[in-house]
């Protein structure tokens, strides 16, 4: 209902029709509308915490990062309407999250941004902000929900399919990794989540071009002095 109609057009009788229960048991279970909505807002932002459990100070830069991506791609096919949830309150201020933006949630994310910055400053990454760098992994994963309609327009697709979530994945772990210039695991991290086999090419995908040096390129300058008039 919320995701549907909005919070303020929600009512709690429409969510008990909807959920198929009295409305006296979701009342006695969350006391109002306020608190059901904040409690399926946290019930979400609470499995986007759990996946960053794999940024760790002795983890790999390559995999945590690829392992990440791939469980909020994840979520955001899971759980499209809960995102979208998120999002509205995001878009409306925030006026049933700001304190916990301000609190709980700025903790956590620069505590794992406090270990990102340990990567750089060992030189296991390349220089780059890691507040910003969570903020771009969430805009890109979090679109496959909340703009889902769309994509799958543009796809030519009614909905998207598990194969298109596969391939966002694919691409956004590329662009992370190769972002942050990995070294050479970086091709073997970008399939975590996969089982280790290799995906198959998306079709329609540019392959890179390899271009024929043009004439003459490889010829040696000459080292005959021109004659004097």
């Amino acid at each position: 209902m919320f995701a549907t109609v909005g919070f303020a057009a929600a009512s709690m009788s429409a969510i008990a029709r909807k959920a198929n229960v009295p409305k006296a048991s979701v009342l006695y279970y969350f006391g109002s509308k306020e608190a059901l909505y904040r409690g399926v807002l946290l019930n979400l932002i609470d499995l986007w915490r759990t996946a960053t459990d794999v940024i760790s100070e002795d983890a790999d830069p390559a995999h945590s990062l690829a392992a990440y991506i791939r469980a909020k791609v994840e979520y955001s096919r899971l759980h499209p309407l809960a995102s979208k949830i998120y999002a509205n309150e995001v878009l409306h201020g925030a006026p049933h999250l700001r304190d916990y933006f301000v609190g709980e949630l700025r903790r956590r994310v620069k505590d794992k941004a406090r270990i990102i910055q340990g990567w750089v400053d060992s030189g296991k990454i390349r220089p780059i902000d890691p507040m910003h760098l969570f903020f771009v992994i969430w805009a890109s994963t979090q679109t496959y929900a909340d703009f889902e309609p769309l994509l799958a327009a543009l796809l030519g697709r009614e909905t998207l399919q598990s194969g298109d979530y596969d391939v966002a994945s694919d691409t956004i772990v590329a662009l992370v990794l190769h972002g942050v210039a990995m070294p050479a695991a970086t091709a073997e991290a970008s399939e975590v989540g996969n089982g280790g086999a290799a995906r198959p090419k998306a079709e329609g995908m540019p392959q890179p071009v390899r271009r024929a040096n043009p004439p003459g390129a490889n010829r040696k300058p000459s080292r005959r002095r021109a004659k004097a008039p």
